[in-house]
């Protein structure tokens, strides 16, 4: 085995084979991780990295509040993902075949545990984040402040209904976490792009969401459901 190439973005993680092709054969529900020692930065946006943030001028290697999340493919469909965001519960990202968030959308939360980063794999449905196996490894994080940052490797869904198999709506999402219950909050969207190829680096990652407060992740579900009511009455006028 060999190690795969370094990101500009992320460290270098995973396992590649003899062939090039990352290995992700990791099921996670929840785990703890290892200590990311620095920081995550913007270097490789656009040119080896789909980046989205809010502000669009984020950079997550200095200080300051933004959000911020990155994705470089390393074959096929196995990506590595570095988040940036403050929140005092969790951060995640989440990967939506449409534009309406909520409905069964892969989302892979990192929480802050006590201080430290806890991985956790979930789906996002109906505005409420349910635990789920989720393939993927090599979990880094670390918390400053109120500043929570993690990458990891993962092996991403399939969206065969659309154009790619890796084409998503991205989205950054936090709330709540208590790590006396292990009770993840209803999660807001910071950043959401629209249906972008996470594979190319230049696709149009600007950020939908201009409510500085975020949005509430079942309000993209209601909207859509209202769009989609709305044509059919026209249909049947």
């Amino acid at each position: 085995m060999a190690h795969g190439p370094e990101s500009p973005l992320l460290p270098a993680i995973g396992t590649y084979n003899d062939n090039g092709n990352e290995l992700y054969n990791s099921w996670i529900h929840r785990c703890t991780v290892q200590n990311q020692t620095s920081p995550i930065s913007n270097q490789g946006c656009s040119s080896s990295q789909l980046c989205a943030s809010q502000p669009q001028s984020c950079d997550p290697s200095v200080a300051g509040s933004c959000f911020f999340v990155g994705a470089r493919r390393t074959a096929g469909r196995n990506f590595e993902f570095g988040l940036s965001g403050q929140s005092d519960g969790y951060i995640g990202c989440t990967l939506s075949p449409d534009n309406a968030l909520g409905g069964g959308d892969t989302t892979y939360v990192c929480a802050n545990n006590n201080g430290r980063v806890e991985f956790i794999g979930t789906i996002l449905q109906n505005g409420q984040l349910i635990r789920q196996m989720l393939n993927a490894n090599s979990v880094r994080g670390r918390i400053d402040g109120n500043r929570i940052q993690c990458t990891f490797a993962a092996t991403i869904p399939d969206a065969t209904a659309r154009m790619t198999q890796t084409t998503f709506s991205l989205a950054l999402v936090t709330g709540a976490f208590n790590p006396a219950t292990d009770v993840l909050g209803a999660p807001e969207a910071r950043v959401q792009t629209g249906l972008v190829e996470l594979g190319d680096p230049n696709s149009n990652s600007t950020n939908l969401i201009t409510s500085a407060g975020g949005r509430p992740t079942y309000q993209a579900l209601s909207q859509a459901l209202l769009i989609i009511l709305g044509t059919m009455g026209l249909t049947l006028l």
